[in-house]
């Protein structure tokens, strides 16, 4: 199991089961609500257990983006069409045993960074 806080500490979260997908996107909604890009993994919505406060944005029609109301932290990424939770990486206390697995959205990427890894690359989603 996984466990993960928000910089205050007010909102954590437990990962049960098998994540997957362990993507860093580059979209210009993660790169402005993070500062730089989001690092995440998803499962099944089941699979996550939150504690404490978590403010929903609906950044888009798409989906929602949740974060710690108190310190801001960016936390999770839910579809509206889907079953699963994406959690920030990030956010995990201590050692994550995950290995990045690919880049998403990297035509919308900062001008100020490369990205020099062969992990696959998707230009949207």
């Amino acid at each position: 199991m996984l466990r993960g806080t928000c910089l205050c500490g007010g909102t954590s979260f437990e990962v049960h089961g098998d994540p997957q997908g362990a993507s860093v996107c580059h979209c210009s909604q993660c790169r402005k609500q993070s500062g730089h890009v989001w690092a995440s993994a998803h499962v099944p919505e089941q699979a996550l257990s939150i504690t404490g406060p978590v403010r929903w944005f609906a950044a888009s029609e798409a989906a929602l983006r949740g974060f710690c109301p108190t310190c801001g932290s960016l936390l999770f990424w839910k579809a509206n069409d889907e079953d699963t939770i994406s959690f920030a990486l990030g956010a995990i206390d201590g050692s994550t045993d995950m290995t990045l697995e690919r880049h998403i959205f990297v035509a919308d990427k900062g001008d100020y960074y490369d990205i020099n890894d062969d992990l696959p690359k998707s230009e949207q989603s």
